[in-house]
C-alpha cells in the first residue's frame, strides 16, 4: 500500500509540477511582481501537500530587504521556505540548471545561481546578491553550501553574508528539520552522499506523517560584522533551536 500511495503522489506531484510550468510560461509574462509571488506561494504550498508534507512555521519572517541563512536538508527546502516567503531569491548551484522541468520553475523564481567550479564567481554572485538587497529585495542562502542529514550542522560559508554586510542588511536565520512519524529526524527527507534526484524523490514520497517545521529566529545585525563570525553566531542560533549541540567550527 505504501508503494501505491508512493506512486499516486509522484503522478499528482508531476500533473503538478507540468501545471507550474503552464503557469511560468503562459500566465508570468501578464502578471505582475504580487500576483507572481502569490502563484509560486500557492505552487509550493500545493507541491508540499501533493508529496505528503505537513508545513508547520514558527516565528515571523523578516520584512523585505533581508538575507534569509538556512540549513539544507533536502531539494523541498526552497519549496518550504517559499510556501512562505516566495519573494525570497535563493543562491543555488549551477547544477540545477540541467535538472529537467525543475529548472524552469526555478528560474522563474529569480534564482541566482553560482558555479562553485569557478573560484571567483562567488565575487559576482555577492555583487548581484548586494544589488538585489539594496533593491529592498529578499535573498536566501544555504550556508552550508550542499545538504545534510538533518542530524547536525556542516560548517557554514562565510563568503556569500559578505553581501549582507556590504549593505548593512539584517540577516535572519532559519531553522529547518523534517520528522514523519517514527523518526525525529526523517530519513526519507535525506539527499546526501550518491542519491540521485530521483532516489531522492521516490523517497520523499514514501515518506509517512512528514512533517516540515520551519523557524524563522531573530535577525541578526550585519553592518560592521566579521562575516567568520556571523557565520559561526547563525550556526550557533540554528543549532539551538534545532537542539543540536554543535562543536566549534575549526
Amino acid at each position: 500500500m505504501r508503494r501505491l500511495r508512493a506512486v499516486a503522489r509522484l503522478f499528482r506531484c508531476v500533473v503538478h509540477g507540468l501545471h507550474g510550468l503552464w503557469i511560468v510560461l503562459v500566465r508570468f509574462p501578464s502578471l505582475d511582481e504580487a500576483e507572481r509571488q502569490a502563484r509560486i506561494r500557492w505552487w509550493s504550498q500545493k507541491m508540499l501537500r501533493l508529496i505528503g508534507i505537513e508545513l508547520c512555521v514558527e516565528g515571523t519572517p523578516a520584512a523585505g530587504g533581508s538575507l534569509l541563512a538556512a540549513n539544507h536538508i533536502s531539494w523541498l527546502d526552497i519549496m518550504v521556505v517559499h510556501a512562505v516567503v516566495p519573494e525570497a531569491r535563493f543562491v543555488s548551484k549551477a547544477d540545477v540548471k540541467s535538472w529537467p522541468l525543475v529548472s524552469r520553475l526555478v528560474d522563474a523564481a529569480g534564482t541566482l545561481y553560482l558555479e562553485r567550479e569557478r573560484k571567483r564567481d562567488a565575487l559576482r554572485v555577492v555583487h548581484d546578491m548586494a544589488a538585489a538587497l539594496r533593491a529592498g529585495q529578499t535573498v536566501a542562502i544555504f550556508p552550508e553550501g550542499t545538504t545534510s542529514t538533518g542530524h547536525g550542522l556542516l560548517p557554514f560559508h562565510a563568503n556569500l553574508l559578505q553581501a549582507a554586510i556590504a549593505t548593512a542588511t539584517p540577516v535572519q536565520p532559519v531553522a529547518l528539520r523534517f520528522s514523519d512519524s517514527s523518526h525525529a529526524v526523517s530519513k526519507a527527507m535525506e539527499f546526501v552522499g550518491a542519491t540521485t534526484l530521483l532516489q531522492s524523490l521516490w523517497l520523499s514520497a514514501c515518506g509517512d506523517g512528514v512533517v516540515a517545521r520551519l523557524v524563522f529566529l531573530p535577525p541578526r545585525a550585519s553592518a560592521g560584522a566579521d562575516r567568520r563570525a556571523l557565520a559561526a553566531q547563525l550556526r550557533a542560533d540554528i543549532g539551538a533551536a534545532l537542539g543540536i549541540a554543535q562543536p566549534p567550527e575549526a
